[in-house]
């Protein structure tokens, strides 16, 4: 066993919180062969203790013949209790070409465990337990004015690294998103179609960043004439908000819709992320034009002085509406959260 000293490398953004994501660095002595396993310990530390030893992954580097084409990365799930919202998410992540999806948990509600052991085992979702509460007092919030701790947002940081680099040879991309973000392209009908068409265009080892669009349920609107909303009564007793009932999206103003932007990365040009962006990368992002692709936010806003006729319609989702409902459909069925009797 060899030891080294480390070096430690904090993170540029921590949202003023005390706590931040570091890169902690152990260098291998000349005539060594890589590590297999690698702990870490405190020099201050005197007293013996029983070290845990983590395995060493990312052994080979890989730049093609991956096991997925894209991963999503949902950080941090905690007292989370939108079943619907999120077997929507999930099912519209399947229709635009996602083959896995970490969700790194820190609580939830019993139904949405449920639902995730269906897609656990499906074999779409991968489960992380999340538990950074345990030894920090974590924020429940992206300031600490808005809420005091040790840690922005349960540590939403670090797990969006931890995704990054557990994802790097096994997926040629991973979107950074939560499950209330859904990014669509707008001129194709998948993921993989749109990042081909970006490749193309800027490059490989590139990171691509959409433009939020925030779409408040608290706006119940319909689609002006002829569009109309698929059947939608027999969701009505299951918890959680329905995206296709919310088509309205806040006006954008400059420069606000480029604030809480998501991104979409080829893993192995970043080094890290956080939550809006990139810190660290080969190359610099780039901004994916809105007429290609953007991003919708589906939440509660809260109170707003915006009035309906203000709304923007974007009808760009009932593309996708009958495959969706369906599938719902199915999988609320299946987990026996929808009666039978319901579809």
């Amino acid at each position: 066993m060899h030891v080294s000293m480390a070096t430690v490398s904090l993170h540029s953004d921590h949202f003023g919180f005390p706590y931040s994501t570091a890169d902690i660095m152990c260098s291998v002595p000349p005539g060594c062969g890589a590590p297999n396993y690698v702990t870490i310990t405190s020099t201050a530390i005197d007293k013996k203790v029983d070290l845990e030893f983590l395995e060493v992954k990312n052994q080979k580097a890989k730049s093609h013949s991956f096991l997925y084409n894209v991963t999503s990365c949902f950080s941090t799930m905690y007292n989370f209790t939108n079943v619907l919202q999120l077997v929507q998410s999930l099912e519209m992540l399947q229709l635009l070409g996602v083959n896995k999806v970490a969700v790194y948990k820190t609580n939830c509600s019993a139904d949405v465990q449920r639902v995730l052991d269906y897609y656990t085992r499906k074999g779409l979702v991968v489960v992380v337990p999340w538990s950074l509460s345990k030894y920090l007092n974590v924020s429940r919030r992206a300031k600490p004015d808005q809420d005091p701790g040790d840690i922005h947002y349960f540590g939403q940081i670090p797990a969006l690294n931890d995704c990054l680099y557990r994802s790097m040879y096994r997926s040629k991309y991973v979107a950074l998103h939560d499950p209330d973000e859904l990014i669509l392209p707008q001129t194709v009908g998948s993921w993989l179609k749109l990042l081909e068409q970006l490749e193309r265009k800027f490059g490989a080892e590139r990171c691509y960043m959409f433009q939020n669009n925030w779409v408040p349920s608290e706006f119940f609107l319909t689609p002006p004439a002829p569009k109309t909303l698929p059947q939608q009564d027999q969701w009505q007793n299951v918890s959680g908000i329905n995206i296709l009932a919310h088509l309205y999206s806040e006006p954008i103003k400059p420069p606000f819709g480029y604030r809480n932007f998501k991104t979409i990365v080829n893993p192995r040009g970043m080094f890290a992320v956080t939550v809006h962006g990139v810190l660290r990368a080969k190359r610099v992002c780039v901004w994916v034009d809105r007429k290609l692709a953007r991003m919708y936010h589906i939440k509660s806003r809260g109170p707003t002085e915006l009035k309906p006729k203000q709304m923007i319609y974007d009808g760009r989702l009932l593309n996708y509406s009958a495959r969706l409902s369906s599938a719902v459909n199915t999988v609320l069925g299946e987990t026996g959260l929808l009666p039978g009797n319901s579809l």
